[in-house]
Parts: C-alpha cells; structure tokens; sequence
C-alpha cells in the first residue's frame, strides 16, 4: 500500500472542480493504464486506503465503484478489488482511443538508411550460423564499431570494455542486478527517466533524489546526499538530461568525477541521448574526467533515440575488470542480444555522419514548431532552457499536472504527468512535452493538450487559431 499512496501522489489536484472521488478514481486508473499498478494487483481496502490518504471511507468507495464501473476494477465477495483493463474499449468514462500520443520522446526511423542495414546484416549472418547464436557480450563488428566510436570522442576503449544488451533499459537492469541488493539506495536526479525509476523501485531499490534547479545539477547537494546518506549506487544522465534536455557544464563535471571517485560511489552514466544535441555540441564522454577509480563508472549507451526505438540495441561500456561481474549473471536473465540486429547497429554506426546532423535538424525544426504552439494556446507554460534532448520540461502555472494527464487522456492524447519522473509524487507544476512527433500530429496533440488544460482550469475563450504546417 505504500507504493500505490507514493505513486498516487497529489491526486487531489486532479479534479479540483468536482467530487474528491473523482480525482482519486482518476489518478488510479492512470496508474493502471500507465503500467505502474499491474493489471490483477490487489487494492488496499476502503479502510486502510482512506486512512493512508487521510480522507473519508466514503470517497474511497466512491473512487473504487466508479473503477469498478468503467471496468478498471475486478470485485470478488469477501476478498480485495484487483485491478484490470475494460473489454470494451469503448467504455463511456475510460480514456477515448487515443488520437495522438506525448508519452514517448521518440521518432520514426531513417528508413531507407535502416533497411539497408538491415540488408547487409543479413548476409553477414551466415557465419554465425554455424555456432549457438548465444554472445553474451556481443558480437565482435558491434562492439569494435561502439569501441571506435568512444575513442574518436576522446575516451580510449577497447572491444573488451563492451558488452551489447537488448537496449539501454536492459542495460540498467543488469547492472542494478550485479551491484545491488533490495533496500540499497540509488541516488538519482529530480526529475529523471521514467523507466530508470520503474528499475529501481521493481528491485525493491530505494532512491535518493536530488532535485535539479532551473539552471541544472546542484552539485552541492548531490556532494551532501552521497556524503549523508551514502548510496550504493548512483544514476545520472549529464548529458542531454531526459526530461529537462540540460548539459552538464565541463566545470561540473569534473567536480562531479572527483564526488565519485573520492566517495567511491559506483555510477551509472546514461548516454542515451548523447547524440541528440541540438544547440551546443555536447562535451566528451563522462568517463574522460575520471582520472581515477575509473572502475566506479558504468557508461549506458543506446541506438534507440540516435537511430530507431524498434532496433533494440544498447550497451555497457565499462573497465574489464567490471564486466566479469555482470556477465556471469547474464544467463539467469537473458541468453545475449540478437545477432542481425547487432550487424545492422554496426552498420548503422559506420552511416551515423550520414543520419545524426539530418535527424538533428529535424529534431530543431520540430521543436521550434512546439515552442511556437505552447506560445500561441498555452502561453502561461514556461519551457526550461535545455539545449538538447527529444523533449521540453514545462512548468505550468498551477501545480496541476496529474489533473492535465488525466483529462488529456479523456480526450485522446496519452501524456505522462510530472510526478511520473520523480520519487515522491512531487512534480505537480511540470510535464514533459516531446516534439519527436511529425509536425501535423504535434499541432493536434498541442491543440489537444490545450483543450485538456482549459477542461480542468475552467478557463473559456475562443479556439485558438490553427498552425499551418
């Protein structure tokens, strides 16, 4: 019950025209559609669920009966309400189908550039067909190609420094598997990545947040939390921060490599979307400000946002005494990653100077179209000046954020609510918006994000004019 009370956060925001019991029978049902209450999961009774939230029994068993109405509730006689998804998607008070999607900072794939990958690396198969299939580091094109690509950044690696996963989520997971134990802490960001979080808090982890400011990492705070609370671990992401889009500064990184070094606390870089700088190139790689215990740093890295989310490839960079370690788990959780993907990755990595500057210059356009829509139909929202990323981190004028997710999706727009990238159900005043969309899709799902804000404000006034795109 503790997690569902922290995941449900400030429910009350997200009704705050209408009964409570509409709020919390929102929240939860964004907690099922968002996959963060499995489906089948037993509910907290009406008792222990309105002494935990402090409000009436009443208004829990309002929220669970509407849950149970709309079809996101199973009661049995005599035992806990399991949560479920309705049959009918047409169901009057769930989610209308959903006509444009801000929940993923993702975009389509170069296509002809991946199919002729894809060709390649289906003739180059042939030799491995003679063995198991099974690298449980990865094959040795890919990880020479990642390999080349970190020392032509400036970070001297070699193949052996590499292991390939199935993405960089996975590559997460392995490495949380290795070092540590439940109830260790994780020292993280505030705001971070939401399926970081989802990692952590599914091993049982506990997270440290440290919140960012709008001008990026407050060192100094990240110095006390690791020095007060000593984490086992920790997770950060310097460069193009998902969400905020922010840069770690040389300056601070360097404080922050010798924080990790001089506390001996083992770190986790996310370098997902490195490449997806936009404004200023971003420096090199974290791991060339490690002068020492070079071996308390795990490099993540991914060609999900550089190349395409569907080719699920990522990797571990890291020193060849720590690679050991994970690679003899590996087997208990998966047997390696597929072959003709990685052949395709390494090709693709050998075409990058041909796709990253395009697929930058479409990330450029696309969010200069956003900053223009939220200027026109929501110009109390304030973007943070991030240079880089696939997404901006809005700050909205009230701190109603779960209340614009909840009524977005009523009208067809899915969008993850602040809170989803935090710890302790803070982040109310913020949402992250992509701008990974083709542009007549990003003009609808604003449009539509718009309607939703003006539904819970109870702001009225013409329909903005439309964007001609």
């Amino acid at each position: 019950m503790d997690l569902l009370v922290r995941e449900l956060g400030n429910w009350r925001t997200a009704n705050r025209s209408g009964p409570a019991y509409h709020g919390l029978a929102d929240a939860i049902r964004l907690l099922i559609v968002d996959g963060r209450v499995p489906v089948g999961a037993r509910l907290p009774s009406e008792r222990a669920l309105a002494d935990a939230l402090r409000v009436s029994r009443t208004t829990v068993t309002a929220a669970y009966t509407q849950l149970r109405d709309d079809g996101y509730l199973n009661a049995r006689r005599g035992a806990r309400s399991t949560t479920a998804l309705p049959v009918s998607p047409a169901a009057p008070a769930g989610p209308a189908p959903a006509t444009a999607n801000l929940a993923a900072a993702t975009f389509a794939a170069p296509a002809t550039v991946v199919a002729r990958a894809f060709a390649e690396a289906a003739e180059q198969v042939s030799p491995y067909l003679n063995d198991i299939g099974i690298e449980l580091l990865g094959v040795p094109p890919l990880r020479v190609a990642i390999a080349e690509r970190y020392c032509a950044r400036g970070l001297p690696t070699d193949p052996d420094e590499i292991m390939v996963t199935t993405g960089a989520l996975h590559a997460i997971n392995l490495i949380l598997a290795a070092f540590t134990q439940p109830e260790d802490r994780v020292l993280v960001e505030q705001p971070t990545y939401h399926g970081a979080l989802s990692a952590i808090a599914n091993r049982g982890l506990r997270p440290v947040p440290v919140a960012m400011t709008a001008d990026g990492w407050e060192l100094d705070a990240v110095e006390a939390a690791v020095r007060q609370l000593a984490p086992d671990l920790a997770y950060l992401i310097p460069d193009n921060q998902n969400p905020t889009g922010m840069t770690l500064p040389e300056p601070g990184r360097r404080r922050l490599a010798h924080i990790i070094s001089e506390t001996r606390t083992r770190t986790i870089i996310d370098e997902t979307i490195t490449d997806m700088w936009l404004d200023e190139q971003v420096p090199p790689p974290f791991g060339t400000t490690m002068t020492q215990r070079r071996d308390l740093l795990l490099t993540v890295g991914s060609m999900s946002k550089s190349f395409w989310g569907g080719l699920r490839i990522g990797w571990i960079r890291a020193e060849r005494s720590v690679l050991p370690t994970i690679a003899a788990l590996r087997p208990a959780i998966d047997m390696g990653t597929a072959i003709v993907e990685q052949l395709a990755a390494a090709r693709l990595l050998a075409d990058e100077a041909e796709v990253l500057p395009e697929r930058r210059e479409i990330l450029r356009a696309r969010r200069a179209l956003l900053l223009d829509l939220l200027a026109q139909h929501l110009p109390d929202w304030q973007p943070a000046p991030g240079k880089g990323g696939m997404s901006v981190w809005v700050r909205l004028p009230a701190p109603m954020s779960s209340a614009v997710s909840a009524a977005a999706s009523r009208i067809g727009l899915e969008i993850p609510p602040g809170p989803r990238f935090g710890v302790d159900g803070t982040l109310e005043r913020f949402i992250r918006v992509p701008y990974t969309l083709p542009e007549p899709k990003l003009v609808e799902a604003i449009e539509l994000l718009a309607r939703a804000w003006r539904s819970v404000t109870g702001m009225t006034g013409p329909e903005p004019a439309a964007v001609v795109v």
